[in-house]
């Protein structure tokens, strides 16, 4: 087995292609997640048992079953329940909740990370709910939820491979589709592997960047 670069070279086009939906399902889900696993943390934590309770039910159930067996379940069992949906958009929303079920945990680890006696101040100031959560629990949790945040966003982009699985034209398809079209399997999977690897080194630099300008922000700042 000869490995062949000009494999890579002839389908250019499609793997350019592949990459951009990849990152582009991966941010929007990302984005999503973040936003929506926020929202979770916040009801959880103010809501009292009556929203806590299905909440935290339902993230277990996200977080305790494959991300692969959520992606079937949404793409062939939903048109059982009247739900149909294209690949695309069906795996950006199962992107999204399973994204959402991990970040609420993170920011809900984050709200317990702050000392209490800061909210109290806050109180004692006259600052209602909403302005103790902007004013002292976000920017006080915002470096401690930042490094998982960081690894999750890695792990969600590895799992958006998974979403092939549907035929969702994202960066795992297109290559495999490559391989098996030219019996270039040892080009397909190395290249998947050097693509990947590259993107996840560049989220973590990322992170880490973030992760010190926010702190020397802090520390200034206090």
């Amino acid at each position: 087995m000869i490995f062949d670069p000009n494999v890579i070279l002839n389908h250019l086009p499609e793997i350019i292609s592949g990459i951009g939906v990849t990152l582009a399902l991966w941010i929007a889900g990302m984005a999503v997640g973040v936003a929506l696993g926020f929202v979770v943390a916040t009801a959880r934590r103010y809501g009292g048992r009556v929203i806590d309770w299905p909440l935290g039910l339902a993230v277990e159930v996200l977080r305790g079953t494959p991300f692969l067996i959520q992606i079937f379940l949404a793409y062939y069992g939903g048109p059982f329940i009247g739900i149909s949906l294209d690949p695309v958009p069906c795996g950006l929303m199962c992107l999204s909740i399973y994204a959402a079920a991990y970040y609420s945990e993170v920011f809900r680890a984050g709200y317990g990370a702050v000392p209490h006696g800061h909210v109290e101040a806050g109180e004692c100031l006259g600052l209602n709910r909403f302005q103790i959560i902007r004013r002292i629990l976000l920017p006080e949790m915002a470096l401690i939820v930042l490094p998982p945040s960081v690894n999750l966003a890695v792990i969600l982009l590895k799992e958006s491979a998974v979403l092939s699985i549907i035929t969702v034209p994202e960066l795992t398809t297109t290559v495999s589709a490559i391989g098996s079209q030219e019996y270039a399997f040892l080009e397909a999977i190395f290249l998947l592997a050097v693509i990947y690897w590259v993107i996840v080194e560049a989220a973590a630099r990322l992170g880490r960047l973030a992760e010190t300008r926010l702190s020397t922000f802090r520390f200034a700042a206090s």
